[in-house]
């Protein structure tokens, strides 16, 4: 018993948070990057540490070694300007918002559900099915709205139309939307498989507007599993994901989830569950994003589309990292 509590209290130990109280005001600033894209070393600032070891100091000597990998990753890679350690802006930043802008949080989820394998969980899907906007009280009353009301969130390309939760969970200028549900069949299609999670809906098309509209929610039917028969509820959320438009990180490819976006009281002709997207937008939005990335033939410092080192779930063989013998031509005019 002694020896499982010297155990527990030794990973406590190394598991302990350890605090920067502060860096020192006279720490000289950081160094920009050599022509060759290595970072000098970094001054290390005294600091006071709270715990048991010196992990926070070991990080401090991580970040000032100059023949780090992470450190020198950006620089490496044509990005020098995001070399670590630094702070870079999100398209989301106070900054760059405008006054009337709220931040959504498309990522955010209820504990009981997760991404597309909660569709599958019959008992899950009993707990939580379906998906409020979560709102902060000062918003909701400058909005003028209560819980239960309905609201239309617009993003850059269209807009959703879902109901209000307000709550004290979340904070001022902050918008969530949890990420899982949605899930929805076109009226006329058999899609018994998940039924109990697929919304009935009618699409429609104008030129570049696409329109999703409700007809049905829920319902008991038969199935070799006796349970679908007591499917009580009706609501299975909004499918918010198709109002979002693609955001690749110029830098690292991956799809930048959080939306700046108005949030207002819905329109006397909506409805719960509608749903409104310009494609056409949809395409400018893309592009814009994409003229902000840095073409990899040029900033490579291997050859390579992206450092192999990095770790992957499913890591590809190396030949696919490989480069194309093609001309260099930026796509952002500042490269």
């Amino acid at each position: 018993m002694g020896g499982l509590r010297r155990a527990r209290r030794c990973r406590v130990s190394r598991t302990s948070v350890l605090l920067t109280e502060r860096f020192s005001a006279s720490a000289e600033p950081r160094a920009g990057p050599s022509r060759s894209g290595r970072l000098p070393a970094l001054p290390r600032p005294p600091t006071r540490l709270i715990g048991r070891d010196g992990d926070v100091a070991r990080v401090l000597d991580l970040l000032a070694d100059p023949d780090t990998r992470m450190v020198t990753l950006l620089a490496d890679w044509g990005w020098p300007e995001h070399a670590l350690p630094g702070y870079a802006r999100s398209h989301v930043h106070p900054s760059v918002m405008q006054p009337d802008q709220m931040v959504l949080i498309s990522t955010f989820r209820l504990p009981v559900q997760i991404h597309t394998r909660g569709g599958n969980a019959k008992w899950l899907n009993e707990l939580a099915h379906t998906n409020p906007l979560w709102i902060h009280p000062d918003d909701a009353r400058r909005l003028g709205v209560g819980a239960g009301d309905l609201v239309r969130v617009e993003t850059a390309i269209g807009y959703f139309v879902v109901k209000a939760w307000v709550t004290e969970g979340i904070r001022p200028g902050v918008v969530a939307c949890s990420h899982h549900m949605g899930r929805w069949k076109l009226a006329g299609d058999r899609h018994d498989g998940a039924g109990q999670v697929m919304a009935t809906v009618d699409l429609a098309k104008t030129g570049e507007q696409w329109a999703m509209s409700r007809r049905a929610g829920v319902r008991p039917y038969a199935s070799a599993d006796p349970d679908t028969r007591r499917i009580w509820w009706t609501d299975v959320g909004v499918h918010q994901n198709l109002t979002f438009p693609v955001h690749p990180d110029p830098i690292s490819g991956q799809h930048c989830w959080h939306q700046a976006v108005q949030v207002r009281p819905a329109e006397p002709a909506d409805a719960y569950g509608d749903i409104a997207v310009d494609t056409h937008k949809a395409h400018e939005v893309y592009q814009q994003w994409l003229a902000m990335a840095r073409n990899a033939t040029r900033h490579s410092p291997d050859r390579t589309r992206r450092p192999y080192w990095l770790m992957r779930p499913l890591k590809p063989s190396r030949d696919t990292y490989r480069l194309a013998e093609e001309p260099a031509t930026d796509a952002a005019a500042h490269a």
